[in-house]
């Protein structure tokens, strides 16, 4: 690998790196912003959410404008765009402010990423190129799970700081890029872009998510959770039928008659819908039930970013020699024992005893399930395909998130105010009391305002609150292993082994979400091809090993 090689990898994984590190590394935060700035369980989520759904809903434009204009001037574009943003959240003076300004962060970052790799495929060939693209995917695994230390450290400080750490590492990386980086496109990029498919996709997104938010303090006869919920709904399935016929669409959706393609698809959705749903609320809750500093939170997932460190190259290897489906469909099973096993943490837990064992297990299990996932998306369809394959992979993972994220937030506070009202049942419950249970099913995990409750009852009620939290708590890392589970069988069942016969290595055509080529541009007017043959997998490593 020469010079220039060396530092456009190191570009590309450190700009990525900032981008998913702030998909994370603000849930450490949480409690601190939600001091400084008085918001409510659904303050906290739409601070995570906003960033995710904007970043989700033009990930894969993202692409399509890096093959069209250039992908080193619009990755050099997305950092200065984050910069600002994040300058914006470092700033912001009300929860609405910092809201806005992740939306806007978001899409700097959709910018940003998709590009990334496809800046990688016009730098490597061969073999070096299938280690740069794994080691940029075992990276950008491990970036998402060591948000929560660091954002740990940065929170003893101020919160504030874990947005204005980005800036020396984005100028950082704009030295890097305008060094090293050599521009590159895709001369045969379709000139359009699928606007119509980017308002669906958002709109069928934004709506379901405000509604899962919203429905547990207004429930969903009031029309402000409905309405979005249903013309979500409406608006994806108009998606669906936009891009089966759009002339240059954001999601192909003939990649899906690749049967591995849409198997692995369907792993990741369950898989990262465990792990982000639930990284956001172990952070939670181990801050405001159990007690933790935010420092302590974030060091307490830090042994699963060790485990994935150390063991994610691999297992990638080991997937490459036997075949994946194996060692997808084990990896996922072993995080949600894992998650289970959290169901013994209360607020007196020892952290040796009940977190953690399940930080080990969980981190065994993502090292055995991240490294293959993108090599086998890769290698599902054909060469010239192998970039928009990328790119939609890694946009149902971050939709998996977002999604996960509102319903475990919905199902959690469900569960909270259902423990707390049967607690409370029966007992006499002066006024002041009420109004504390009130304001604590607003901000489930978090507690009530009790400095106005008698002082003969304010231990009953605190001890209430904390077990209606640890009962929400519980059921919902039973669902994220519940998830975790489906996505290893999915695997386990669908996912096919290559044939033994070896075949080319697969290279990557196009960045993440590009366009179709020049020549798919007319596909609507022509008639539907045949599935294509799923090619051999490379042998390359998906991590350093």
């Amino acid at each position: 690998m020469s010079r220039t090689e060396r530092l456009t990898l190191i570009a590309t994984i450190l700009g990525t790196t900032i981008v998913f590190l702030d998909s994370t590394v603000v849930s450490v935060a949480l409690p601190a912003i939600q001091r400084d700035l008085d918001t409510g369980l659904a303050g906290q989520q739409w601070i995570v959410e906003a960033y995710m759904l904007t970043l989700v809903s033009l990930l894969l434009v993202g692409g399509s404008l890096g093959d069209l204009y250039g992908r080193k001037r619009l990755f050099m574009l997305g950092l200065v765009g984050f910069g600002v943003t994040s300058i914006l959240c470092a700033i912001a003076p009300t929860d609405e402010a910092l809201i806005g300004a992740r939306a806007l962060q978001g899409i700097a970052g959709a910018l940003l990423v998709p590009g990334s790799l496809a800046i990688l495929a016009a730098t490597f060939e061969g073999e070096a190129r299938g280690r740069a693209v794994g080691v940029w995917t075992a990276w950008a695994g491990i970036s998402t799970l060591i948000g929560p230390a660091g954002g740990g450290l940065l929170v003893e400080l101020d919160w504030r700081w874990i947005f204005w750490i980005n800036i020396p590492l984005i100028a950082a990386t704009l030295w890097l890029a305008h060094r090293a980086i050599a521009e590159s496109s895709d001369p045969e990029a379709c000139p359009g872009i699928d606007g119509i498919g980017i308002g669906l996709s958002a709109l069928g997104l934004a709506g379901p998510v405000f509604a899962l938010i919203e429905q547990p303090t207004r429930g969903f006869g009031d029309p402000v959770v409905w309405v979005p919920l249903a013309g979500g709904v409406a608006c994806f399935c108009a998606f669906v039928w936009w891009e089966s016929r759009a002339r240059a669409p954001m999601l192909p959706l003939e990649l899906f008659r690749s049967h591995n393609f849409s198997a692995v698809n369907a792993a990741t959705l369950c898989v990262y819908a465990g792990l982000i749903g639930a990284t956001f609320f172990i952070t939670l809750f181990l801050q405001q039930v159990v007690g933790y500093t935010a420092l302590a939170a974030g060091a307490a997932t830090t042994p699963i970013t060790i485990v994935m460190f150390l063991l994610s190259g691999r297992f990638g290897a080991l997937a490459s020699r036997i075949g994946p489906r194996l060692v997808m469909g084990i990896g996922p099973l072993l995080a949600a024992v894992g998650l289970a096993l959290l169901v013994r943490l209360d607020r007196g837990g020892d952290y040796l005893v009940d977190v953690l064992p399940s930080m080990l297990l969980f981190g065994l299990g993502l090292s055995m399930t991240v490294a293959p996932l993108t090599t086998t998306v890769l290698d599902s369809v054909a060469e010239r395909r192998a970039g928009v394959a990328s790119g939609v992979n890694n946009a149902v993972a971050r939709v998996a998130g977002v999604l996960a994220i509102a319903v475990l937030g919905a199902v959690l506070s469900a569960q909270f105010a259902s423990t707390l009202d049967d607690r409370v049942a029966g007992a006499t419950v002066g006024a002041e009391a009420r109004a504390a249970i009130d304001d604590a099913k607003a901000q489930p995990l978090s507690g009530g305002d009790v400095s106005d409750v008698p002082a003969a009852e304010v231990a009953a009620l605190d001890d209430d609150i904390l077990s209606a939290s640890e009962s929400g708590f519980h059921l919902g890392m039973l669902l994220g292993a519940g998830l975790m589970a489906l996505g290893g069988a999915i695997a386990l069942i669908a996912v096919r082994n290559p044939e033994p016969t070896a075949a080319p290595a697969p290279e990557l055509a196009a960045g993440p979400g590009a366009a179709a080529t020049a020549g798919e541009c007319g596909r609507a007017a022509e008639a539907p091809a045949a599935p294509e043959a799923e090619p051999e997998p490379s042998l390359a490593p998906s991590a350093p090993s």
